[in-house]
């Protein structure tokens, strides 16, 4: 009995022994597939600095396919390589890759990249993050540390965005900092377009009358873009006696856009008095198409 036991304890040390090192062997060969993961990604990687398109692409193509295990190198690469064909891609490939966790990074490679492709580049790939996205933006649009192409271009996500989070940028279009409100304003036409959303119209008719140029502008040449909203054709026209002449220059391209009959009287008096050689060539072109 006692050799007994002692057979069935040496068996079980024997399967536990076994057991262990087909454990390891897992483990191992884990380690392995993970290393030479890595590798591959890497060597991907490096094929983004290619001088030929058409191969970055490939490679590009590749890590989209590997898509978040590729994020760390990609954002390495984005954010630090000397190589700025090779950050051009990076910043390409994270937007097939898909991963909102590089928003943080793609905004910082916008706004420091002194390659004005990097920074397109990784705007292109921040508008696909759609309401994720809009945050990142709006600190972009409120810092007063950024060039105009950048301030643009994150203008351009938004607008891009649109339509896909509608809710986000109506709340941007409520802000008290005037890119911000102004670039929001921009990027409801989409929304409005198709939803007929009466908080957004009512959105951008307070934004006719903002104190800010910049934001009564964006808000005129939206209405100019969009279906005749009845409500806001007067508001047009008033907008024709206005002391800046880029908001003038503005109300007259939006009547021209929407072809209103109703305001050429009001255009050829301007015409008569204004003083403006750009406006006065822009109202000869409207009374000239309005019929």
């Amino acid at each position: 009995m006692g050799n007994n036991k002692l057979d069935h304890c040496s068996k079980s040390k024997q399967k536990n022994q076994k057991e262990n090192t087909k454990g390891e062997g897992i483990k191992n060969n884990q380690m392995g597939e993970q290393t030479s993961n890595q590798d591959y990604i890497h060597a991907l990687i490096e094929g983004l600095s290619d001088k030929n398109g058409l191969v970055r692409r490939s490679y590009s193509e590749e890590l989209g396919k590997i898509g978040s295990a590729a994020l760390p190198e990609l954002i390495n690469t984005l954010l630090k390589s000397k190589d700025v064909i090779q950050r051009r891609a990076a910043a390409k490939t994270l937007k097939l890759v898909e991963d909102p966790r590089a928003l943080p990074d793609l905004i910082k490679a916008l706004t420091h990249d002194s390659d004005p492709v990097v920074q397109c580049s990784s705007a292109g790939a921040i508008a696909i993050f759609g309401e994720a996205a809009v945050h990142h933006l709006i600190t972009v649009l409120e810092s007063k540390e950024h060039t105009e192409m950048q301030y643009g271009l994150a203008a351009w996500c938004l607008t891009f965005i649109g339509a896909n989070a509608p809710n986000a940028i109506k709340k941007a279009a409520r802000s008290k900092n005037n890119n911000v409100k102004s670039a929001a304003i921009s990027a409801l036409e989409e929304h409005i377009r198709q939803s007929h959303d009466t908080e957004a119209i009512k959105l951008v008719e307070s934004a006719i009358h903002d104190s800010a140029e910049n934001v009564q502008i964006e808000a005129i040449k939206l209405v100019g873009k969009l279906y005749k909203i009845e409500s806001l054709i007067p508001i047009l026209i008033s907008k024709l006696k206005n002391k800046s002449p880029d908001i003038r220059k503005a109300a007259v391209l939006s009547l021209m856009q929407l072809n209103v009959q109703e305001s050429l009287n009001q255009l050829t008096e301007l015409l008569e008095v204004e003083q403006d050689e750009s406006v006065q060539k822009i109202i000869l072109l409207a009374i000239s198409k309005i019929y």
